[in-house]
């Protein structure tokens, strides 16, 4: 294994608190995972893993829409093809096998939805306990399918809460299958391992000259990075859809540790945080961050849905941030694909206002405990936190 940020290697094992050398110096990195060579595009840590049959999912061309933008040419990976509608499904089955792989007894998730799910349907299938802490604005359809798989669903006001129920139940010998550090660090690497496969998805057919990526915490941005590097094609550039702006400020300048307020609908995607690996991911290849209000998202929604796509808001944020770019120039004759991680026939976004996630206080005590070993450096008092977001 080998840190994203300050590239020291390490041994194969659980790092909860990212990089140790990182954490010292208070910072917050999480690490890659690092494999002789294979002659194969991409390597998985856990190749046989328990499966639900995910991956391998359409690549969906848009002409309209690539003519309306003036684009050479875009497609649409439609994740919510995976067997429980995201595509978190990639993740959890490596998750899961690396928790089988440890000996664990019970998997644990912070989840405002599709996460948590894809959590509780893994774990049912590898015979394993699993444990969703969620807000108390989850909707029902994802309450029933949760539990419907034997998982336990914790429910807390606020979502920080959730992390601090985590890190006690880590300490207790539970594997974790979300973040739930502050400053954020992103999930274990084994399980952002299973996102690889989507790059080399795409390689296999023309090389896109641009992925744009619905992201919060970066696990998925990260992931489709590593892919890319490691299959040897080359790096698109990556653009990070994100509702508000919180990468776009650290890309300016902004201490990636502090805290990002703001209120959205665009629940898959929401959180104050960000981590270092969405950073590193976007600066490897001269990357972008865009923010997509909740007005726009809807409208990139609508746009999907007159040709035949039904994404859910978060996951239509990453057309808005298209939008936004090609309408500043330069774009022409480029082939960009974005990445539609969910679909919106259950996202609650716009039809049930109690699950819109809403910034409330969050009190010192109930932040999760810190990920970093030393001293950090100032950062802003996390005063705000997202009532709902997902990695």
């Amino acid at each position: 294994m080998a840190c994203l940020r300050c590239t020291e290697p390490w041994p194969v094992a659980e790092y909860e608190a990212g990089c140790p050398r990182c954490a010292a110096e208070g910072h917050a990195s999480n690490l890659r995972l690092t494999y002789t060579p294979s002659g194969r595009d991409i390597s998985l840590p856990y190749p046989d893993a328990v499966s639900l049959g995910e991956g391998g999912t359409p690549l969906v061309e848009l002409p309209e829409l690539a003519s309306e933008l003036k684009l050479g040419r875009l497609s649409a990976k439609l994740e919510w093809c995976n067997p429980t509608g995201s595509h978190k499904d990639r993740m959890s089955a490596q998750l899961i096998a690396r928790a089988l792989d440890r000996g664990a007894a019970r998997v644990v998730a912070a989840s405002s939805g599709n996460g948590g799910l894809s959590v509780a349907a893994y774990a049912a299938r590898a015979g394993i306990a699993a444990e969703i802490a969620t807000t108390d604005a989850l909707p029902r359809v994802y309450r029933r399918a949760i539990t419907a798989h034997g998982a336990t669903l914790v429910s807390f006001a606020d979502s920080m809460a959730r992390w601090e129920h985590l890190a006690k139940r880590v300490g207790e010998g539970a594997f974790a299958a979300t973040n739930y550090k502050v400053p954020a660090i992103g999930t274990n690497p084994f399980g952002i391992e299973g996102y690889k496969a989507i790059a080399a998805e795409l390689t296999s057919g023309m090389m896109p000259d641009l992925v744009v990526v619905p992201c919060s915490r970066g696990d998925l941005l990260s992931g489709i990075r590593l892919g890319f590097e490691e299959a040897g094609a080359g790096l698109p550039m990556l653009v990070a859809a994100e509702p508000f702006p919180r990468l776009e400020r650290v890309l300016a300048g902004a201490d990636y540790r502090e805290q990002f307020a703001g209120d959205t609908a665009q629940a898959s995607i929401a959180g104050s945080t960000v981590t270092w690996q969405a950073v590193a991911a976007l600066r490897a290849g001269a990357g972008r961050a865009v923010p997509v209000d909740d007005a726009a998202a809807r409208l990139a929604q609508r746009r999907l849905a007159a040709c035949g796509l039904d994404a859910e808001l978060s996951a239509a944020s990453a057309l808005a941030a298209l939008a936004d770019l090609a309408a500043r120039g330069g774009l022409a004759g480029r082939h960009v694909v974005i990445v539609l991680t969910g679909a919106g026939f259950r996202d609650p976004g716009d039809t049930d206002l109690a699950a819109r996630p809403q910034n409330e206080a969050a009190t010192e005590g109930a932040l999760a405990q810190p990920a970093t070993t030393g001293a950090s450096p100032q950062r802003t008092d996390p005063s705000v936190q997202q009532k709902r977001e997902n990695g």
